[in-house]
């Protein structure tokens, strides 16, 4: 009897380590994947990091080829935020106790010089003005993309500060993005239409 008591004695205890060796195990993976995503986030900071800085090169130029008035006004409304977005991705890395560093972004990279290819092989113009609308708006659908992937990884890793500037970027992105496809329906799209149909006229009047 004392020695079946002993036995069931001894049967909780080893269910009773068990237990807390799985819930170590739990917590040990649980740390381990907070750790990677932490990783993770910072890499993509760094890669919106440099993206913002680029584009605070790239924008001036379009602002330059661009001969739409609203389409200006939206570049040129755009650099000033783009100015404030870099400081705020900085604001983030203070924010977590990091220093901020630029990593280059290739995707980025690309986008900017598919840019500048559309505005070395259009005439200045509606056509130019329309290719420097499509170039914007897929660098900013790539903003807000990541925007969106970092204020969700801020959240998850309990970044309270960090999620707040985030989503502010983010709504600008989104913004910025629907202010260039309002000036492409409104004016420069129609131009731009209008314009390949008159050459076509000509062309075919010879």
């Amino acid at each position: 009897m004392d020695k079946s008591k002993s036995n069931g004695s001894h049967s909780v205890a080893e269910m009773g380590g068990s237990s807390k060796g799985t819930q170590t195990k739990k917590a040990n993976s649980s740390k381990m994947q907070s750790s990677q995503l932490m990783k993770l986030f910072e890499e993509e900071l760094k890669d919106i990091y440099w993206a913002e800085k680029a584009l605070t090169k790239a924008i001036p130029k379009m602002i330059k080829n661009a001969t739409s008035a609203d389409l200006v006004e939206a570049l040129e409304n755009h650099l000033m935020e783009t100015e404030e977005q870099v400081k705020r991705v900085e604001q983030v890395f203070e924010s977590t106790g990091k220093k901020a560093v630029a990593k280059k972004c290739e995707a980025m990279e690309g986008l900017i010089k598919e840019a500048e290819e559309i505005m070395e092989e259009c005439e200045e113009g509606p056509m130019c003005d329309a290719g420097i609308i499509s170039a914007g708006q897929k660098v900013e659908h790539y903003e807000i993309a990541s925007y969106g992937t970092l204020r969700q990884f801020a959240e998850t890793l309990g970044l309270a500060e960090a999620v707040t500037l985030l989503e502010q970027t983010l709504n600008e992105e989104k913004l910025a993005d629907e202010k260039l496809t309002e000036v492409a329906i409104t004016a420069v799209n129609i131009e731009a239409s209008e314009e390949e149909e008159e050459t076509k006229t000509k062309k075919s009047s010879k």
